[in-house]
């Protein structure tokens, strides 16, 4: 058994996107800061309406799935398939864009606190131009386990913990990504399974937490070195950690804006699809 280490940080970049809300951007902050299968990590969180209220109007995307997880807000998603969701306090929108897909992310609130995170998932050549599609995943609907010192929000793949193997909302998928969300008593510990060969992160975005006595960082991708499990302490103040962990895909990525192909050719192809209008078609 081998236990993973923080082989490197990525601190948060203050950013912005879609129609001016502010953001804290680490993976994704420059075409080189990635971690295959993972193209883009944010982490949105202000109780200034100023800050989130222009929201995602309408836009494009193609050739990978974004996951949004909402820890408190509410936001409503519509695509050109017809699709409508209410996206509320711990719930999770799994979108796949495939060939194609517009759609737009727009708060359904003028005051209080909106905070959660965005992911994108990279999917391989083979299945970039597959069908585009939509989950929109209640919090009742994502498995919660009870842990000695704390609990976990088990998004997607699966956790074998204490002999049981959990399975959270999402599974599956040629990258068998997991997803998790921790919650950790002060002073508590936990040993998390990591399958040998994934590339995988931890986030803290609430209290305090180490890896082998080394302190994460607030708001800061901890990018793992490889290894079957990481071992991750509570500080005194306890502490809100994500797991996400993926299988690399190992191709070629060019992306340009919302679409993410493996060659310019089909970069040039989105775009003359998007201004024909062929490119959800």
């Amino acid at each position: 058994m081998t236990a993973r280490n923080i082989k490197q940080v990525i601190p948060g970049a203050e950013t912005s996107d879609g129609a001016g809300v502010r953001i804290k951007r680490t993976l994704g902050q420059q075409p080189s800061v990635r971690l295959d299968p993972f193209l883009m990590l944010d982490e949105f969180g202000s109780a200034q309406a100023s800050d989130y209220i222009a929201g995602f109007p309408s836009h494009p995307h193609r050739g990978f799935e974004t996951v949004t997880y909402m820890i408190e807000g509410h936001m409503l998603h519509e695509d050109h398939l017809g699709n409508r969701g209410d996206l509320r306090n711990g719930g999770v929108q799994w979108m796949t864009a495939g060939r194609g897909i517009i759609h737009s992310e727009m708060p359904q609130q003028e005051e209080g606190m909106m905070r959660g995170f965005q992911l994108w998932l990279n999917l391989p050549a083979a299945e970039k131009m597959k069908d585009a599609g939509y989950r929109d995943i209640q919090p009742e609907d994502i498995p919660e386990v009870t842990i000695d010192g704390g609990s976990i929000k088990l998004i997607a793949g699966e956790l074998e913990l204490n002999g049981t193997t959990h399975r959270g909302a999402v599974t599956g998928g040629s990258t068998q990504p997991i997803y998790a969300d921790i919650a950790l008593e002060p002073a508590t510990r936990i040993k998390l399974p990591v399958p040998e060969g994934h590339n995988a992160l931890l986030y803290l975005y609430d209290g305090d937490a180490s890896v082998r006595q080394k302190p994460l960082e607030r708001s800061a991708a901890s990018v793992l070195d490889d290894g079957d499990h990481v071992m991750v302490s509570a500080g005194p103040t306890g502490a809100r950690v994500l797991l996400i962990a993926g299988k690399p895909i190992g191709e070629p990525i060019v992306q340009y804006g919302p679409f993410v192909m493996n060659s310019r050719e089909e970069i040039e192809q989105a775009l003359q699809d998007y201004r024909d209008g062929r490119l959800t078609a």
